[in-house]
């Protein structure tokens, strides 16, 4: 799929990418998760679309979105099968081919790139110890440090932690929620319809580009201007 309106690399100082569908490859995980913990609290599972639709939000967020009559015991107890289940399966969550690569070269190429997700802090923590990837990152913020996506909160704080201007940075994500959360920010937005939501959902929100691959994207951004 080609970009659309391109914009060169070089014109952001900084790169701020999703973590979950977007760098690694664990969308499919993730729903699975969510499924089986709604069976063992004795819910009916979401499908498959509505569990990947809600990848990327916040806990609280997607405990409304896919079971919104449980109370605050439920949600606990829901949210203590799911993180049952998602550890069970992170051993099945590799990084995206060419993603290392990808990060790698933009480095070398002295681009700034940092990391907003849904994940907790100590879910990130533990994935970049992971992948090795902990240095590849100039900041990182996580949906338990403040607002959770599309509130801009969390890429508002990576712009004030680099000291990037909204009108110098792009975020790259592979949800509407990425999308809203780069609008409300002010800030340019790449979406790539590998993860978890399709380029049909995708499409409803503005971007300056959309992709594929992770090869078309790494293309994408380390073009010269």
């Amino acid at each position: 799929m080609k970009a659309l309106a391109p914009r060169a690399s070089r014109h952001y100082d900084l790169v701020v990418f999703d973590w979950d569908g977007t760098l690694m490859d664990s969308t499919g995980v993730i729903a699975e998760s969510l499924q089986s913990a709604c069976r063992d609290v004795g819910l009916a599972p979401p499908s498959d679309r509505d569990a990947r639709f809600v990848i990327g939000l916040g806990l609280a967020d997607t405990f409304a979105h896919v079971a919104p009559q449980l109370d605050e015991e439920g949600r606990r107890r829901l949210a203590e099968r799911y993180r049952h289940h998602f550890l069970a399966g992170e051993t099945r969550m590799p990084l995206y081919d060419g993603v290392r690569e990808m990060l790698g070269e933009l480095r070398g190429r002295g681009m700034r790139l940092a990391v907003a997700t849904g994940k907790a802090r100590r879910g990130l923590e533990r994935v970049l110890e992971l992948t090795g990837l902990r240095d590849a990152f100039e900041a990182t913020r996580c949906a338990d440090e403040g607002f959770a996506k599309p509130h801009p909160g969390m890429l508002l704080a990576l712009l004030e932690m680099t000291g990037v201007e909204p009108a110098h940075a792009v975020m790259v994500g592979d949800t509407t929620h990425d999308l809203d959360l780069a609008a409300n920010a002010g800030v340019d937005a790449v979406a790539v319809s590998y993860g978890a939501h399709d380029a049909g959902l995708l499409g409803s929100r503005p971007a300056k580009a959309r992709f594929s691959t992770v090869a078309d994207l790494h293309r994408w951004l380390a073009s010269p201007a």
